[in-house]
């Protein structure tokens, strides 16, 4: 994965002042949140990035589908 140097902000900055890491990413579809010096998390713009090219629909059904695999055995106990 390349990292492009403007999208990059510590772990430190990104606590302070989230408001900066949303405008770097609404301008270039994602920031980058650096810890220890190494990429760390990624923070994309849903609506922009070139990563996730989605319609609100798949990506209902991407969300739909992880709470569903996560709490599974809730959801078996429920259904008895």
């Amino acid at each position: 994965m390349n990292i492009d140097t403007n999208t990059i902000v510590s772990v430190t900055e990104a606590n302070q002042n989230f408001s900066r890491v949303t405008r770097i990413a609404e301008k270039n579809g994602q920031a980058v949140i650096f810890k220890n010096n190494r990429p760390k998390y990624l923070v994309i713009d849903m609506d922009n990035s070139p990563i996730i090219d989605l319609t609100d629909d798949e990506k209902i059904d991407i969300v739909a589908a992880r709470v569903l695999k996560r709490f599974k055995p809730a959801f078996l106990e429920l259904a008895k």
